[in-house]
């Protein structure tokens, strides 16, 4: 039931109006009871005392007395006389249902984090965690970008120092040219058969004799050379080679620099007056 004043017609207030000048309005009602069986009996005639009226006039007050007796079902609740517009009612039928989901969110998600808070309070309190180690942690975490762009540094200054050692065979083919003198030394005796021997003795002369002649081993004997030898073999080469390459100089120099970028503007927000190995201010 709204608490709204009902608007009464026009009308009816205009009827209510005439009835008014009716002295038979200003006499005391009966009950109800009484005045819906009296309504149906024809209405008395005034008294002689009181001033006699047209036929119209009881005509137009006949009818708000009838309405006044008999007694109406008064509902329990009334209609809005002015019943709000259908847009502005759907307007704000959403905002019910948008208060109650946004609050079962907000109630599940602190449910969520005191859990997890549980959690970490009693993981902290098992493993006996000193407050010391976090501080460390912490110091740990922000001198990381420092240690991170420093090395980063190093690595693109840095140079590969080493000694390779190489084992490998080199293919050999050519022909060697020989033209000169040499002396041969026997390894075992050689024979030689029907060999001209010619021997001058005291007693003895022989010339030119056919005879076999036994050479002893490690006999010298000097021999001219004059040959062509076809060399072709594999020559097994072992040595070690000292390499010096600077990274600088090299396809990894961007990367690095690259790393120096990245990191170089959460290491100057940490620490402002920061320097490069060459003591050189590294923020601007």
């Amino acid at each position: 039931m709204t608490s709204q004043p009902i608007k009464e017609d026009p009308v009816k207030r205009f009827r209510k109006l005439l009835g008014s000048l009716s002295p038979l309005t200003r006499l005391p009602q009966k009950a109800a009871g009484a005045s819906s069986s009296s309504s149906k009996k024809p209405a008395a005639n005034p008294p002689s005392s009181l001033p006699k009226q047209s036929q119209t006039k009881k005509d137009a007050t006949a009818q708000p007395k009838t309405t006044t007796a008999k007694p109406s079902a008064v509902p329990a609740s009334s209609p809005d006389p002015d019943p709000e517009p259908v847009s502005k009612k759907r307007s704000y039928a959403w905002a019910p249902a948008f208060w109650t989901t946004a609050s079962i969110l907000s109630l599940t998600v602190n449910i969520i984090l005191i859990i997890i808070l549980l959690v970490l309070l009693t993981n902290v309190s098992r493993l006996q965690v000193d407050v010391d180690k976090i501080m460390g942690v912490t110091q740990d975490l922000i001198s990381l970008p420092g240690g991170l762009y420093e090395n980063f540094e190093k690595m693109d200054r840095a140079s590969i120092q080493t000694n390779v050692k190489v084992e490998t065979s080199i293919p050999v083919k050519f022909d060697l040219t020989l033209n000169q003198q040499t002396d041969v030394v026997l390894s075992q005796d050689v024979t030689i058969n029907n060999a001209l021997v010619t021997v001058n003795t005291g007693g003895l002369n022989i010339t030119r004799a056919n005879t076999t002649i036994v050479l002893p081993a490690g006999t010298s004997l000097p021999v001219f050379l004059n040959l062509v030898v076809p060399v072709d073999t594999q020559v097994p080469v072992v040595l070690d080679v000292p390499v010096n390459i600077p990274l600088s100089e090299t396809e990894l120099n961007e990367p690095f620099v690259g790393l120096q970028e990245v990191i170089k503007p959460l290491y100057c927000f940490l620490k402002p007056d920061a320097l490069n190995l060459d003591d050189q201010p590294i923020c601007p």
